[in-house]
């Protein structure tokens, strides 16, 4: 049984024409097709309520309703709406730019994607090395819950622009060439708004911050985006919504240096246990570890501990842990600590090329690089 079409519009039977159009062009808005694609259920809605419009526009046909109901309408011919090509060849003059309505289905709004956003997130250096879900807030626009997208403060309707009497067109003559220009009042629309929506200001948006969970994964690195696909900025014409880009910037680590997978510390050992070797604990993105330290170790010696770096971002491995080690050099010695060196210098000299300062010299004269003739005076 069909629905009384007053009742569909959201009007009394006393209502203007004027209130009759204003309340269709609200549900058109709403139930657009191109703002609600793939439901059926808002398409059935959109259906409605353009055949309600269909008969209480006619002057005829709602007069009949009025007295007979919807079997009065049965002799006009009227079989009801196919879908929205059949409801824009209807509509379409008198509509304009308000939905782009158009006997050519071609002249239909295109469905646009919503905007992409993009998103700076800053992780520490662990959790780029092993991964992490980050919850981070977005701000983005949302259709206003109060007008629900219209722009209009509740119990108010869009009144017909005065200036372009509601096409949103102005048609100027030039001579034999007619100009046609968007209306400066309405821009375009058709209909201005009197009562803006004191919750949006009229825009049928307001700003929100969304919270959206991120996850990253293990082994990603500084300068790398991640797509969120559809976490991006709300279509306005019923689209899909955009994507979110979240760039990652990891902070430096105090200790660890990142070399693509590898990572690279720096571990200072005393030139006594370089020379005499020793056993260090080492920290590792796992934890500590031992390490053992060959004797007589140099200055810039480089250990590598295998698989202890980052994991690789395709799920390859992991990389290496690089350790520098670096030879510290005693300085402000004290007596018996300089008393002990001298006497491990002079034991250094009675060893067989035991000064270290002879060793070019006597490589060189040995492989007639060196001659007397050739020195400077």
């Amino acid at each position: 049984m069909k629905r009384d079409y007053y009742e569909i519009l959201g009007v009394d039977g006393n209502a203007s024409d004027e209130e009759i159009k204003s309340s269709f062009r609200r549900l058109a808005r709403k139930y657009h097709p191109d703002r609600n694609s793939g439901d059926k259920e808002t398409e059935e809605r959109f259906k409605e309520a353009a055949e309600a419009y269909e008969m209480l526009r006619d002057p005829e046909k709602r007069r009949l309703y009025d007295h007979y109901g919807h079997a009065g309408l049965q002799g006009t011919g009227f079989r009801g709406f196919s879908g929205f090509d059949d409801i824009a060849s209807s509509f379409g003059d008198m509509f304009g730019n308000l939905f782009n309505f158009g006997g050519d289905s071609r002249s239909r709004t295109r469905i646009k994607k919503g905007a992409d956003l993009h998103y700076d997130l800053k992780i520490d250096f662990l959790h780029a090395a092993f991964g992490a879900e980050k919850r981070i807030e977005v701000p983005m626009p949302e259709t206003c819950r109060s007008c629900e997208g219209s722009g209009i403060e509740n119990g108010f309707q869009p009144q017909t622009c005065g200036t372009c009497g509601g096409t949103g067109r102005i048609v100027r003559s030039q001579g034999f060439m007619r100009i046609a220009t968007t209306c400066p009042s309405c821009r375009g629309a058709g209909a201005v708004i009197d009562h803006p929506c004191k919750e949006c200001g009229g825009a049928g948006r307001v700003q929100i911050k969304k919270k959206i969970s991120v996850k990253v994964p293990p082994g990603i690195d500084s300068g790398i985006s991640l797509k969120l696909s559809g976490q991006g900025e709300p279509s306005s014409n019923g689209g899909p919504p955009g994507d979110l880009y979240v760039r990652i910037h990891v902070e430096p680590h105090g200790f660890f240096e990142r070399q693509q997978a590898d990572i690279i510390c720096r571990v200072p050992i005393s030139a006594v246990n370089a020379a005499l070797g020793t056993t260090l604990e080492i920290p590792t993105l796992d934890g500590s570890e031992k390490i053992s330290i060959p004797p007589g170790t140099q200055p810039g010696a480089i250990l590598r501990l295998t698989g202890k770096g980052i994991p690789r971002l395709r799920g390859q491995g992991r990389g290496d842990q690089i350790i520098e080690l670096e030879v510290r050099i005693p300085t402000n010695l004290n007596k018996d600590q300089e008393k002990l060196l001298r006497e491990f210098a002079r034991a250094e000299m009675e060893e067989p090329n035991g000064n270290p300062q002879t060793w070019d010299f006597y490589s060189r004269k040995k492989d007639g690089d060196f001659h007397a003739g050739n020195a400077r005076h």
